[in-house]
This record gives structure tokens, C-alpha cells and sequence, in this order.
């Protein structure tokens, strides 16, 4: 009979396993540039004078987006014209030129256009993640407090931007001799929640960490702060991660998950 498996191997393989997934040709270190639109039409290339400049060893001339009160097309270099949506509502329309990624994304009320370089710096400088000891006190079954009816909630990214995601409740939990509050956003049938704590900017990432949980059951949701990690904008200068409410900001040093060097 196999023994089960422990819980800080279960932690270990969630950290390695999210390691990977950020380190991936597609994940967050892959991220090289953030072009914002403007009105009419953003050539794409290698050459400097483009609006969106494409790393070097991609054509001089790629393509052009063409953007107009909302919308977007990218024109290839020969002309043919196809639609290129942004990640507002889903995953978006991806073009690969040169082996470099990119689509539109939507930030607030502005349209950008999200470079991805599996050669990108901070992928080749990428030398690991470093953790907190694994201490399951750390990890709390909450009190889940369900709205009346699901809301909208703002949300302000690390740019400025405000965006407005879907949240039905909060989290009421005890953890250090303190009782506190957690308000997360629906993502991807979880839960999300961006949060700061005494050690941020300290041992933490300063303006946020985020941190995950399954949908409520029978009233409660599972808080795992072994699990809480860095955002996007820890490792790019190209990503727009959200900030943390002010209701998200707690009042104990919460030292568990990943930690934070530049």
C-alpha cells in the first residue's frame, strides 16, 4: 500500500511546480514588453522606429495592429487583415513572429500589446524561488461570508488601471492571535486573493502577494499561506499585477510562502 503523501511534500511539489509553470516559455518570465495603443495604426518590428518594437533577429517590419475605439485587427506585411482580440474577454488572438508572442491586452480603459520572448533577460537570469520553512499553522480553514448577491468590486493594478472583477464574499479567519478579513475575486472557478502584511517590503514582495483557494464549501475555504506567492511584476518590468484593497491589508507579519530578493 503507498503512504500517503505528507504535507510538506505536498507544498514542495505545488512550489516546484509553480517555479515551472512561471519559468515556462510562456510564463511570467517570458514577458519582454508592454506597448500601449494608439488610435490608428502601431507598426510592429525590430526597427526602432516602430510602436512596438520586437526584439532582435525578428523582421524590421512585421505587421501593423490597427486600433479603433476598442477594436483591433493586425495586418500582416503582405496586407491580409485578421481580427485580434484582447484578453478582455478571455484568452486572446495570439501572433507568433519569429518564435516572439504577442496580443492585446485590456488595462482599465486602455488597449496595450503584450510582447512574449522565451530568450527574454528575465528568463535567462531566472535562478529559482526562495520559500519560508513550510509551517502548517500557517495554513487556516475560514469562515466564508457570502454576499446577498455576487458584486462588482475595483480593483486597481500597479499602473494606476482600474478594473472592475466579480466577488460573492470574504473570508473571516483567526491566525496569530488576530482575527481578519480577506476579500478575494473570482478567477478561473477560484478564488483570488491579493493581500499585504508586515512583511512586505521587508522579507515579501512590497506592493502585493497573492494567494489562491478552492470555491466555498459547506461555508468554509481552505487559506494556505505556505502557498502565498510573488506576483508577475516581482520578476518583469512588462506585467500590470493588481494591488490589495485596503481591507486586504493585514495587521500580523504573515511568514510563510515565498519570500522576496531583488
Amino acid at each position: 500500500m503507498l503512504a500517503a503523501t505528507s504535507y510538506p511534500d505536498t507544498v514542495n511539489q505545488w512550489r516546484e511546480a509553480h517555479a515551472k509553470k512561471i519559468s515556462a516559455e510562456t510564463g511570467w518570465l517570458s514577458y519582454a514588453g508592454l506597448f500601449w495603443l494608439k488610435e490608428g495604426e502601431n507598426r510592429v518590428g525590430s526597427d526602432s522606429n516602430c510602436d512596438i518594437v520586437l526584439p532582435k533577429g525578428t523582421p524590421a517590419y512585421a505587421g501593423s495592429f490597427l486600433f479603433h475605439d476598442g477594436q483591433t485587427q493586425f495586418r500582416d506585411p503582405v496586407g491580409m487583415v485578421r481580427e485580434a482580440k484582447s484578453d478582455e474577454a478571455g484568452a486572446p488572438d495570439t501572433m507568433e513572429i519569429s518564435g516572439v508572442k504577442i496580443h492585446v491586452v485590456k488595462r482599465g480603459v486602455r488597449y496595450g500589446v503584450r510582447l512574449r520572448d522565451p530568450n527574454s533577460e528575465y528568463r535567462r537570469n531566472f535562478h529559482g524561488l526562495k520559500w519560508y520553512p513550510i509551517d502548517e499553522h500557517y495554513k487556516v480553514t475560514a469562515k466564508f461570508v457570502k454576499y446577498p448577491e455576487p458584486r462588482k468590486v475595483k480593483v486597481t493594478n500597479i499602473l494606476g488601471d482600474v478594473d472592475e472583477e466579480p466577488a460573492i464574499g470574504y473570508a473571516v479567519f483567526e491566525l496569530l492571535g488576530h482575527k481578519m478579513e480577506l476579500e478575494p475575486v473570482v478567477e478561473d472557478d477560484q478564488l483570488f486573493y491579493t493581500f499585504k502584511d508586515l512583511t512586505s517590503g521587508k522579507t515579501t514582495y512590497p506592493a502585493v502577494r497573492f494567494l489562491y483557494s478552492d470555491m466555498p464549501k459547506n461555508g468554509e475555504v481552505v487559506l494556505d499561506f505556505n502557498l502565498a506567492h510573488s506576483p508577475a511584476c516581482a520578476f518583469t518590468a512588462y506585467a500590470t499585477c493588481p494591488l490589495p484593497p485596503r481591507k486586504n491589508h493585514l495587521p500580523v507579519a504573515i511568514q510563510a510562502g515565498e519570500l522576496y530578493s531583488k
